[in-house]
């Protein structure tokens, strides 16, 4: 039987382990970073950190297997970013040189920390909270990423939050699938704004 809780403190290294292994559009990172906690440090150590009322964690007798991260204000959250979390990250990390397109997967990761890809404005507006959700491959298909969600829904309603968005990598077509069958939509962009390899999805409350 699983069970879903808000996170706790000791909870954060098993959620840079579900970052990771999930972090390649849904599958395994692992084979691609030689420092497996850059992506939990974009995707789920801070939002854990900083906003744990807002992390829900699914566990069952081997462990935490799946979360959902998010906030209400996502401009708020940037901006707290910017003075309590990324000035540590980026003096322990160099910001990388050279030619991107040679960059190898930790450089990726490393250029985010220095320079945040933030969603376009006009998301934001209309859908002012975000979320980020992983699975571990065994709790997929069983109906624990919707019980997460309504979950962090529920929250958000509470709240008076009036819409949320996300981002989902184009290659990650299983997630793709989910949200559109959980009432997210996708959010056409002014040109210029689109994104070749973010589909941005949105939902009102």
């Amino acid at each position: 039987m699983a069970s879903i809780r808000t996170v706790q403190t000791g909870d954060i290294d098993q959620l840079y382990a579900i970052s990771l292994l999930t972090g390649d559009a849904g599958k395994d990172a692992t084979p691609l970073h030689h420092d497996g906690r850059l992506i939990g440090h974009i995707y789920s150590a801070p939002y854990a950190t900083l906003h744990p009322e807002l992390v829900f964690v699914a566990e069952d007798d081997e462990g935490v297997f799946g979360y959902i991260s998010g906030v209400f204000d996502t401009d708020a959250f940037e901006e707290r970013l910017e003075r309590e979390w990324w000035p540590d990250l980026r003096r322990r990390y160099a910001d990388p040189a050279g030619d991107p397109a040679l960059w190898n997967a930790d450089q990726k990761r490393i250029s985010a920390i220095h320079h945040p890809k933030h969603a376009p404005a006009v998301l934001i507006a209309r859908f002012p909270a975000h979320i980020h959700m992983n699975l571990l491959p065994r709790a997929q298909g069983k109906g624990i990423g919707t019980a997460l969600l309504d979950r962090w829904i529920e929250n958000a309603r509470a709240n008076g939050v009036k819409g949320i968005h996300l981002g989902a990598n184009i290659g990650n077509h299983g997630g793709i699938r989910f949200w559109s069958s959980r009432g997210f939509v996708p959010v056409e962009l002014p040109p210029g704004l689109a994104s070749e390899t973010t589909v941005w999805f949105g939902q009102s409350l």
